[in-house]
């Protein structure tokens, strides 16, 4: 069965949504299983925007109004929002949060049932030399991170995780020196920055991969590939775990065409052994 994020998502795909309408259905993703009982002000008020900008958004996708899709959603969700919380959660906040965490997994374990998206990707970065790997402020671990790993198979790997008047200059680098796609993290919040960056970065003819936390995140209409992976946010601070572990996917994709990829591992491997590089 698929989670009430993966259903929304179905709900929207193949609609042109403006960015406000955009802006409510990333709100929505985030709060899947509470958005069937949540009024037309409530979400407005959830998303930052008018009441009527609920009502058109509805109407956009078909329904006659909000009422009406907010009956389709108690329909294909049962058990779900006010129904599961009259029994009681017997989790308390912390293991609700790694609960939440578990269902962002099964999403993305539903969405890599089409692994298309992903082995298009895993070309894109295998073939760019080099490969400028982008992630600012909450999503800089995971571009250090993937560019890490993405270093010990990919020959050439620029990690920009600094912004600032520098960040166009080494894209204009990693143009010049023959780069033709770019990866980018984006978690929320999202920095302007960001965005201003893959819009610079396609004006230079490079083709950009994203991984961010919804369809729907402001990094989107900026991106040639967008790959989805939800975000926690049932504690203080954003956890990635999804964002995480789509990273690594994108990393095996990327190997499997890489020709050289095992050798490089196995070259590495050895010169860490000369160097006692690692405690046993």
């Amino acid at each position: 069965m698929s989670s009430p994020a993966a259903r929304l998502q179905q709900l929207f795909e193949g609609h042109r949504l403006t960015p406000t309408q955009r802006r409510i259905a990333h709100s929505m993703v985030r709060r899947a299983a509470d958005v069937p009982f949540l009024s037309s002000v409530e979400l407005a008020e959830l998303a930052g925007v008018s009441q009527p900008s609920v009502t058109r958004f509805a109407v956009a996708l078909g329904f006659d109004g909000y009422p009406a899709l907010r009956k389709h959603l108690r329909e294909v969700a049962p058990g779900s929002g006010e129904a599961a919380g009259a029994v009681g959660d017997p989790y308390n906040e912390y293991q609700q949060a790694v609960h939440a965490e578990i269902e962002n997994l099964q999403h993305l374990a539903e969405l890599l049932a089409d692994p298309t998206p992903v082995e298009r990707a895993g070309r894109l970065l295998a073939a760019s030399r080099p490969l400028p790997v982008l992630g600012l402020r909450a999503a800089s671990s995971q571009a250090r991170g993937f560019g890490y790993f993405a270093a010990k198979v990919h020959p050439d790997v620029r990690v920009l995780d600094e912004g600032g008047s520098m960040l166009r200059d080494r894209i204009d680098a990693a143009r010049r020196a023959g780069a033709s796609a770019l990866v980018c993290f984006a978690l929320p919040r999202h920095p302007k920055e960001v965005v201003d960056a893959l819009a610079y970065a396609q004006e230079q003819g490079l083709t950009v991969v994203s991984v961010a936390d919804s369809a729907f995140a402001p990094v989107a209409k900026h991106s040639d590939l967008l790959i989805p992976a939800a975000v926690g946010t049932g504690l203080a601070f954003d956890t990635a775990c999804a964002p995480m572990l789509l990273g690594r996917v994108l990393l095996e994709a990327m190997c499997d065409d890489l020709p050289d990829a095992q050798a490089r591992l196995e070259e590495f491997d050895a010169r860490a052994a000369a160097r006692g590089l690692f405690a046993e």
